[in-house]
Order: C-alpha cells, then sequence, then structure tokens
C-alpha cells in the first residue's frame, strides 16, 4: 500500500531532472512533499545550494555627487546622475525681470511666452514638440524674476537630439512676426486673468514687490504692463538677447545622464554657435543691486464677485506685510527659511490634522483664535543680494484694522525665544520638505541649475540638512531683531476703508507689543 501511494505522488509531482540539478542545485531537486521529509531551516540561515547574493554598493561619500565643468566659452555644464530611463536636461540664463531697467519691462514675459517657437532648424512649435514625442518627451520654459529656464525631459537616448533642440530654441529663434502678435494676445489674456482669478496671491506677490524695491531691481514689474505689449517687438527682443544670452550667463544643467556625455553634446552644440542675434555685448548688463526701499502699495478693487460658480465666495480684503530678510548667499539664509517654517499658516479650512503644518504659529495663535480670519500665510523670498520675508492675510473687509494689527503683532511675537520643541518641528519639517521634493527629477535638476548658475557649486541635501540642524533659538531671535529694523513694505487689494494708515503700521512694528495706535472717534 506504502508503495502504491509513493507511485501516485510520484506521478502527480514533476520530477527534478539532471538539468534542474545543475542550473538551480541541490535545494530545487528536494521533495517538498510534507513538512516531516524537509528538515528545518531558519529564517536566520542562509538556504543550501542557494547562490551567494551581490548587493548593489555605494563608493564614496555620496555617489550622485553633481559634476561640473566650465566649457572654453564660460559655459558651465552641471550634472547629477539618477537612476532610470528619463532624464531632465535644460539651459538657465542669468536674465529675467530684474534686468529691465534699460528696457521696456515685460521682455522676459514675451521670451517666456515665445520659447520653443519655429527655430533655424525647426519650422514650427509642432514641428519641435513631434521631434521630442519620438523620444517620449516634454518642454517647458519658465521666467523669474532673476532666472530663465529653458526644460526637457526625455528619454537619455534622446540626448544629442535634445541638446541640439535646446541650442537651437535658446540660441537660433527666428521670433517671427506672427509669432509676436501671438505673443501679445496671450500676454494680454494672462493680464486679465491676473486680475480676475479669485486667488490673489500672484498679484499680492507682484505688489509686494514693487512696494519693497520701488522702481529698482526684483521690485520691476515680473509680468509685462499693459502700455508696452504694443512696444516689444523683434529688434527691442534681439538688443536685450545680446546682452544677456552670452555663454558666462548660461549653465546647461542635467539630471538622470552621464556627465561626460553631456559634456560632449554641450561641446557639440553650445560651443561655437553663433546666435542669430550676432555677437555678445555682456558690457551692457545691468549690475544693479537690489535697493531696499519699503512702502506701501494699495489697490482698490470691488472683490464682492469673484467667484467663478454657483458657491459665492465671501468678500475679502487681502494683505502682505513684509520686511527685509537677506540673500540666499548669506549665512542667515538658513535660519530665515527655519523661521519661515515656524511661522507656516494656511487657509482657514484645511483637510488633515498636524502634518499639514496645524502646529504653526500663524495655525495656532491667529487662525484658531480668530475664527472670522480666512487666511494667514507666511512666504519667503530670496534672490542673490536681498530677500523678504511677508506675511498674507485675508478677512472681512470691515475687520482690517484688526487684522493688520494681529499681524504685526505676530512680527514683534517673532523676537520672543522659540520653544525648544517649536524649533526642533520645524526644522524638521523644513529638512522633510527638502528631502522628499528632491526626490523629484525636475526639481533636482533646478536646484542643480539655479546653485551652479548664482554660486557656481552646489551644496548637496546632507550638508544643508546639517546646517538646518545647527539653527538655534538664538539665530531665530538675532535674525529677526535685525529684519525689525527695515521699513515695511504693504500691499493691500480690495475694500481699504478701514486700511490703517503706513505711518501706524511702521509705528506698530516698531513698538514693543506690535499694537497700532490708538484711535477715538465720536462716530462710527
Amino acid at each position: 500500500a506504502e508503495t502504491e501511494s509513493t507511485e501516485k505522488t510520484s506521478l502527480l509531482r514533476p520530477q527534478a531532472s539532471v538539468y534542474d540539478y545543475c542550473r538551480f542545485g541541490i535545494a530545487v531537486c528536494r521533495q517538498y512533499s510534507s513538512g516531516s521529509a524537509y528538515p528545518s531551516v531558519y529564517l536566520s540561515t542562509p538556504l543550501p545550494g542557494i547562490p551567494k547574493p551581490v548587493f548593489a554598493s555605494v563608493d564614496g561619500h555620496e555617489k550622485y555627487e553633481t559634476k561640473i565643468t566650465t566649457l572654453e566659452n564660460g559655459l558651465k555644464v552641471a550634472s547629477q546622475n539618477k537612476f532610470g530611463q528619463f532624464c531632465t536636461v535644460g539651459i538657465l540664463v542669468n536674465s529675467g525681470s530684474r534686468h529691465e531697467a534699460k528696457y521696456p519691462s515685460g521682455i522676459a514675459h514675451f521670451l517666456e511666452k515665445l520659447s520653443f517657437s519655429s527655430t533655424a532648424q525647426f519650422e514650427s512649435k509642432d514641428e519641435i514638440l513631434l521631434t521630442l514625442e519620438k523620444h517620449g518627451g516634454i518642454c517647458d520654459c519658465q521666467t523669474s524674476r532673476d532666472t530663465t529656464m529653458y526644460a526637457v525631459s526625455a528619454e537619455v537616448k534622446g540626448l544629442d537630439t535634445v541638446v541640439n533642440l535646446l541650442s537651437d530654441a535658446v540660441l537660433q529663434p527666428r521670433l517671427l512676426d506672427e509669432e509676436i502678435e501671438m505673443t501679445r494676445m496671450a500676454v494680454r489674456f494672462e493680464l486679465e486673468d491676473l486680475n480676475m482669478r479669485p486667488d490673489p496671491e500672484p498679484l499680492l506677490t507682484e505688489m509686494i514687490h514693487a512696494a519693497a524695491y520701488r522702481g529698482n531691481t526684483v521690485g520691476l514689474p515680473r509680468f509685462c504692463p499693459p502700455e508696452n505689449v504694443e512696444k516689444i517687438d523683434r529688434k527691442l527682443l534681439h538688443k536685450y538677447l545680446q546682452s544677456y544670452y552670452c555663454p558666462q550667463r548660461m549653465v546647461l544643467a542635467g539630471v538622470g545622464i552621464e556627465h561626460e556625455q553631456l559634456v560632449q553634446c554641450a561641446r557639440k552644440y553650445l560651443l561655437n554657435v553663433k546666435p542669430v542675434w550676432g555677437a555678445s555685448t555682456p558690457a551692457n548688463v545691468d549690475k544693479s543691486v537690489a535697493q531696499y526701499t519699503g512702502g506701501i502699495v494699495k489697490m482698490v478693487k470691488d472683490m464682492s464677485d469673484v467667484s467663478l460658480g454657483p458657491t459665492p465666495i465671501p468678500e475679502l480684503t487681502h494683505i502682505m506685510i513684509g520686511l527685509e530678510s537677506c540673500s540666499f548667499l548669506e549665512d542667515d539664509f538658513i535660519p530665515f527659511a527655519v523661521l519661515n517654517m515656524m511661522m507656516g499658516g494656511g487657509g482657514s479650512f484645511s483637510a488633515g490634522g498636524p502634518g499639514k503644518g496645524m502646529f504653526t504659529r500663524l495655525y495656532l495663535n491667529v487662525l484658531n483664535r480668530h475664527h472670522w480670519m480666512y487666511n494667514a500665510t507666511s512666504y519667503h523670498h530670496s534672490y542673490e543680494d536681498s530677500g523678504l520675508l511677508c506675511i498674507h492675510a485675508s478677512a472681512d473687509p470691515r475687520q482690517v484694522r484688526e487684522m493688520v494689527e494681529i499681524i504685526t503683532r505676530e512680527f514683534i511675537q517673532m523676537t520672543g525665544t522659540a520653544g525648544e520643541m517649536e524649533l526642533e518641528r520645524a526644522k524638521t519639517q523644513l529638512k522633510s520638505m527638502l528631502m522628499m521634493n528632491l526626490e523629484s527629477r525636475p526639481v533636482i535638476f533646478e536646484d542643480v541649475g539655479r546653485q551652479v548658475l548664482a554660486t557656481g557649486k552646489r551644496k548637496l541635501p546632507h550638508e544643508l540638512c546639517e546646517l538646518i540642524s545647527n539653527v538655534t533659538a538664538s539665530d531665530i531671535k538675532r535674525v529677526t531683531m535685525k529684519m525689525l529694523r527695515s521699513k515695511p513694505a504693504v500691499a493691500a487689494l480690495g475694500d481699504l476703508s478701514e486700511l490703517p494708515s503706513y505711518e501706524d503700521i511702521q509705528a506698530a512694528l516698531s513698538s514693543k507689543d506690535g499694537r497700532l495706535p490708538r484711535i477715538y472717534r465720536l462716530f462710527r
């Protein structure tokens, strides 16, 4: 009977061949008919007959350190390798709205809209997009107050095509009359949208910069003013490009590619290329240093009908108050970043718990205590020669005076000693935000490009985390005291009938408790 059952089992079970034995070892050939037939092997012990695993190793402190090469014409090539079949490559130019002092404002805005249009090699934008499509690629251009960034994400094997396309888009644009006319329409539409959208933040950011740096550098308008739309033509664009689009003011940055391969492509397509506007004239570059002036910019506007849908948005007045912080090249930049994270804030409605910043000061001291406030958010803008830390607040127009006092009191309370737990939470939050953002390939690309363009080198994430960890409560107090010595910058949007005067806001920020001077009225 026993022999019969064994024969039945062996018929049901595939037999191990000599080939299996030679290929997989004895473990595969063992019979697993029952637990008792197989000797017990502890989970901590390697299985017999299994090949020894080979693990990937990291050589050096940081395997994928940023590599930088400067070509003969002054162009910097920076790259960071990252595992994957896609890469992000782009050209960053030290050019933005802050450099338009000698030109009509709006040139950088026009160049952003004209990017990746027809070039010497490509007949139209469609041809560029079809070329990129063959490599699963997409392209984009973004301008800020100090940087213009042309970027492409595509498959690594299409790197040669990508660098060729970038070189052509940046140095050989045709800037045809019909393209410029289309751009004028796009700019007009964007300006209308800016004034109509329910979110006032982009408009307030524009206003606070105009107030803080009146008429100079980063205070110049980032969006083209309506009166300049017709003034900007090909001749003016070429004159601007001649001064600012020179190799010494550019970085070719790449993430997800081998450095030598990128340098090779840069030499091929960016080394001896003559731009369409002729020889560069870097002598005409505006080297003005940002002059912080402080001041107020007001825009009286009916905010009662901003709702786009059937649900009405309550009428709100928006106030932004800012003070001068520091440039991102200074050591105090990190304490200011921690202070901004500690202030935090956001909208009055936020689903979620403490992980969304509900423990920040603007939540605990402002939004949780004053139910009528709709928003209180801290922002930190930093440039190569100055910076601005500001708080944006929104409330019903009748409570504007009270809202302004709450914000000025928060600025004064920043000078108090930060609690140990509060400070540690802000530092941990800043580090986690930094590390989580740097998991994204396009974010690494922008970080590499911007740092190399501004400083010629790159601080790695672990170095930044170390600097954040070293920030103390006395550092926060010191930078706050320094910041409060500057004149305030104020931007106000909406119904401003209850807005305190600029002098009153300045007096509140100079006082010990941040309170506005008392006013006495016989009739309200």
